[in-house]
């Protein structure tokens, strides 16, 4: 156990970067690609059957440190042959060029972590 407790205590998961993790909301560049790029993705995963309206920012955006953001925002979802319903989701998303920001706007440069609440349309 001892070891356990001098790696803990070192360096080894300390990571250095720029961007660092906020109690609260936010509202940055970063953050507003972040949420283009979940409804990008929400809409890719739901279909062109389904009509998907995204409003024009986030109920909230949170940064998580290290270029990793939660995105929440109420969508009104109509599947093909349902009823429209406004339904909240929740996505992590991550920015994989740390500090280097050229590139924020090309999709392959996130990853989507996991959204919640589009699973059962």
């Amino acid at each position: 156990m001892p070891t356990i407790y001098k790696i803990a205590a070192s360096d080894l998961f300390l990571v250095d970067s720029k961007d660092q993790a906020s109690q609260v909301a936010i509202t940055t560049s970063l953050s507003n690609i972040a949420f283009s790029h979940c409804n990008h993705y929400i809409k890719s995963e739901l279909g062109e059957k389904t009509t998907i309206i995204f409003p024009e920012k986030p109920s909230n955006a949170w940064t998580l440190g290290n270029y990793q953001y939660l995105i929440s925002a109420d969508i009104n979802v109509s599947p093909e042959n349902g009823v429209t319903s406004t339904r909240k989701y929740a996505c992590r998303i991550t920015y994989n060029n740390g500090d280097n920001e050229e590139g924020s706007l090309d999709f392959d440069n996130w990853s989507i972590i996991g959204v919640s609440g589009i699973k059962d349309l």
